[in-house]
């Protein structure tokens, strides 16, 4: 299943039915997961772990080196999870020692082309990053996010669940769980309901996290007023909790 032009290091651990393509090369202190199908022309570098049922299209280079300058060849690391689809030109890089030394990327992953994921980048499960969707370091990225193409993530911001980035948008700050972000700075535009309506969620809970939208930004409330009238309706709501614990741990404050 591996192509006679491959390079592959013996210090590598491949499963049985992985195909690799000519020409592509895996480093040493890679281990890839059973079913992961690699294209011509790929380089991944360890240490990294890949699941399995990945997909890694050509020219992608996956595991490099940070590109930080305070990198001094320390021992980091990349793990990907399972299902994941990683197009031609996207580049993701392992982690550092000043930010933890891992980047990791969960299940069911869409990188389209030229996406880019920096150091030590925490990214959940079903997301999509559409072309040239750019991650600077440290970004937390949470499950069914979507970034649209040419979006750009500043170093540190977070990302909720379900939250859309429109195109061409500069996100600077946070952006909560189900908000859909527009424009260069990001600000808050809508909620994300066809994201939300294909999750299977019903017409009560979008409902209800409109409603929470216009609190937190309709109503004229200080965040910290609008913050109290949300646990409130999370108490009898349970899709307006990650909302609200995402507000409260921002570290970059919210899109507003």
């Amino acid at each position: 299943m591996i192509d006679a032009r491959a390079v592959v290091s013996p210090q590598a651990d491949i499963a049985a039915d992985v195909e690799i393509g000519p020409f592509s090369v895996i480093g040493p202190e890679v281990s890839i997961g059973a079913g992961t199908w690699i294209g011509p022309h790929a380089v991944i570098n360890g240490p990294a772990r890949i699941g399995a049922g990945n997909k890694i299209f050509q020219f992608a280079s996956v595991g490099e080196v940070p590109q930080d300058k305070k990198y001094q060849g320390e021992v980091t690391r990349l793990e990907i999870g399972d299902r994941n689809v990683i197009r031609e030109f996207v580049t993701i890089n392992r982690g550092t020692e000043q930010g933890g030394g891992v980047t990791r990327i969960g299940d069911g992953n869409l990188f389209m082309a030229y996406a880019h994921v920096a150091h030590d980048c925490q990214i959940g499960n079903h997301t999509v990053l559409a072309n040239c969707a750019t991650l600077a370091g440290h970004v937390e990225i949470g499950d069914y996010a979507f970034l649209g193409g040419l979006s750009a993530v500043h170093q540190f911001s977070k990302l909720g669940e379900s939250c859309f980035i429109a195109n061409n948008t500069a996100v600077t700050r946070d952006v909560p769980p189900y908000v859909m972000a527009v424009g260069q700075p990001a600000e808050p535009h809508s909620i994300n309901v066809v994201g939300l309506e294909r999750r299977g969620f019903t017409p009560d809970q979008l409902l209800n996290i409109r409603r929470a939208y216009k609190v937190l930004y309709r109503s004229g409330l200080k965040l910290k007023e609008a913050i109290e009238e949300l646990e409130k309706a999370a108490e009898t709501q349970a899709e307006i909790r990650p909302f609200v614990d995402f507000i409260k741990r921002s570290s970059r404050s919210i899109v507003r």
